[in-house]
């Protein structure tokens, strides 16, 4: 029996990890790297063993590191979590042979499957050979053979791309998961990426446990997931399961594992087989009414599973909440996380807590909320009102993308494929900022400064309040009177510092209202109190390139100095952040007139990377 588990990962896979082993009795141990020390995974656990350094390269890559943290802290039995080292044979055999017991699949079987070129070889699919790929193969996808999660892919649609693309994708995929190989398959542009959910024993039962839809993805990255796939004839659901048990078999498969397919036109595609627990699992735990963790735990102890698996019951839809931000091209996003709370009746998990710092080297997920219902539509319905209603106060999230996701009728009908955001991506993000948000955070503003003196004051001239508003800048107007404040346009109903009620045409709106300094949330809206008069001093030169996000310089464009001439849209520098990288182009053709960053260098937002002035025409 497993007594001590460490889990050789962070974050909220870490966390909804110790949660089942707190359930079972088990005693937990976490590693954390420097830059996550004070972090909620660390925090919650038994024990805590620090992992010198800060990069994924340094700390959660590092095998050896974790296999001695475990034994130093006296544990007996280790968990990957997904990511990192969780399809890694070789950590896998470094578990086993210090006598640990190991939460996964078998060596040979992570080795036959875990890279994707090998298990395509060992379900009978050739990928193409890059150098083979002709204008009549493409689309092509260009995909890292190790890990997953969108990082290290690239479509290439023209011939004089593919070089740059796997140039890119091995880079990427080197950085997030210690392996640069890439391979090449084609890419089917209408699919349904849907999956099958296996749970394997040592005694010979794979259990197919239903399908989940991954279909709505954003640059590779799953966005929104659902058990089961909807729309599915029974004779596809049959060869799914068939093609997953048949997976799970060639490799004498134990453990929980995932066989993911491409869709299309009603046959099923083999993509590959994750030797681990995915992202979405949740979903299928809540249709069947299992904890996948403990099944795993149970498994590794010996357990035989039941001869069938329990039946389905309902519908369940995930959706994942990012840090990133729509209006800087989806770039990952930092800072402090001062509240994160969601409704009553959804399922919430993650790594972070109020206060937590969400830095800069790890993936920006900061969350995921399921919902439950008896119903799709009853799912929907649940998990898009809770984003609605969720408390997030800190950096900019995907959570206005995700409740419009969710209510597209594209999505309410199931009629959606991977490319959807391709076709709505522009219309799911545009700007619908609540017009009166800018009032109500003045109006607790003015209360809470005035607390002392509550709303005695004289009738006197507006007063005058500034914020800035989806990157626009918000002036607010407001009065004291004898009887309390007052605005054009709405009657005041009630106004302290943390509440606010307008009366807008009759009907009274509600606004909760939280402030950090000088950053101001009114129910999901995000403001920034500006000063009453705008810094004079606070203007770049035109064409200057400035860092969108914090992270490290891994590129300079090769022989780009000082006096160059540049076109338009030349990439000129590269920043890697969260193990993605970011692209940095010229916004318009001229001359490089400074150049300040360097291979290596660490930049923050704002920080000034170079300037090109535009050539006079």
């Amino acid at each position: 029996m497993i007594q001590t588990l460490l889990v050789a990962n962070r974050g909220e896979i870490a966390c909804r990890i110790f949660r089942t082993c707190g359930e079972l009795g088990i005693r937990t141990v976490a590693v954390h790297s420097d830059a996550d020390e004070n972090v909620l995974h660390a925090r919650v656990a038994d024990t805590a063993v620090r992992l010198p350094g800060a990069a994924p390269a340094e700390t959660y890559l590092r095998g050896e590191l974790i296999v001695k943290a475990a034994l130093s802290a006296g544990a007996d039995a280790v968990h990957p979590g997904y990511g990192f080292l969780s399809e890694n044979p070789g950590f896998a055999r470094a578990v086993l042979d210090a006598g640990l017991t190991w939460i996964g699949p078998s060596p040979e079987a992570i080795e036959a499957m875990a890279s994707k070129t090998r298990a395509k070889e060992l379900m009978g699919i050739a990928p193409l050979a890059a150098a083979e790929v002709t204008e009549a193969d493409l689309p092509v996808l260009v995909k890292a053979a190790a890990g997953g999660g969108g990082r290290g892919m690239r479509i290439v649609r023209r011939l004089e791309e593919l070089s740059a693309a796997l140039q890119a994708a091995r880079a990427e995929a080197a950085s997030a998961f210690g392996d640069g190989e890439v391979f090449v398959e084609p890419y089917l542009e209408h699919g349904r990426h849907v999956e099958v959910q296996v749970l394997a024993d040592t005694h010979g039962t794979v259990w197919p446990l239903g399908t989940r839809d991954c279909s709505l993805q954003r640059r590779h990255q799953k966005v929104v997931e659902e058990a089961p796939a909807p729309g599915l004839s029974e004779r596809l659901t049959g060869e799914l399961y068939a093609l997953a048990v048949r997976a799970a078999r060639a490799v004498s498969y134990v453990g929980a594992g995932t066989v993911e397919f491409l869709v299309a036109d009603g046959r099923a595609h083999f993509l590959e087989m994750n030797t681990r627990l995915q992202v979405e699992h949740p979903v299928t735990e809540e249709v069947f009414g299992v904890d996948l963790v403990a099944e795993q735990i149970r498994v590794a102890e010996g357990h035989a599973l039941a001869k069938d698996p329990p039946r389905a019951r309902g519908h369940a839809i995930e959706a994942r909440l990012y840090a990133e931000d729509p209006a800087r091209d989806w770039a990952p996003q930092t800072g402090a996380l001062h509240r994160l709370a969601v409704p009553s009746g959804v399922r919430l998990d993650t790594g972070y807590g109020g206060g937590d710092t969400i830095g800069v080297h790890y993936d920006p997920m900061l969350a995921k909320v399921v919902a439950h219902a008896p119903t799709r539509a009853e799912a929907i319905r649940r998990l898009a009102g809770a984003l609605e209603r969720a408390e997030l106060h800190g950096p900019v999230t995907n959570r206005d993308l995700l409740v419009r996701s969710l209510r597209h009728p594209e999505f309410t009908s199931g009629r959606m494929d991977t490319g959807f955001y391709d076709r709505h991506l522009a219309g799911l993000t545009e700007s619908a900022s609540d017009p009166y948000a800018p009032l109500a955070a003045a109006l607790a503003d003015a209360h809470g400064r005035s607390r002392f003196g509550g709303w005695r004051n004289l009738p006197s001239q507006p007063q005058v309040k500034r914020y800035e508003l989806a990157g626009e800048e918000h002036e607010v107007r407001y009065r004291h009177t004898r009887v309390g404040p007052a605005a054009d346009g709405v009657r005041v109903v009630h106004a302290d510092a943390r509440r606010v009620v307008l009366e807008v045409d009759g009907v009274r709106r509600t606004f909760e209202v939280a402030r950090y300094g000088d950053e101001v949330y009114v129910n999901s809206t995000h403001l920034t109190a500006l000063p009453r008069f705008p810094d004079p001093t606070a203007q770049l030169a035109p064409g200057s390139l400035v860092a969108p996000m914090p992270g490290t310089v891994v590129r300079v464009a090769d022989g780009l100095t000082e006096g160059a001439t540049v076109e338009a849209g030349r990439p000129l520098i590269w920043l890697e952040a969260m193990k993605m990288q970011h692209q940095i182009s010229a916004p318009v053709a001229g001359t490089l007139t400074a150049l300040h960053a360097r291979t290596g260098q660490q930049v923050e937002p704002g920080m000034l990377l170079a300037v090109v002035q535009e050539t006079s025409s």
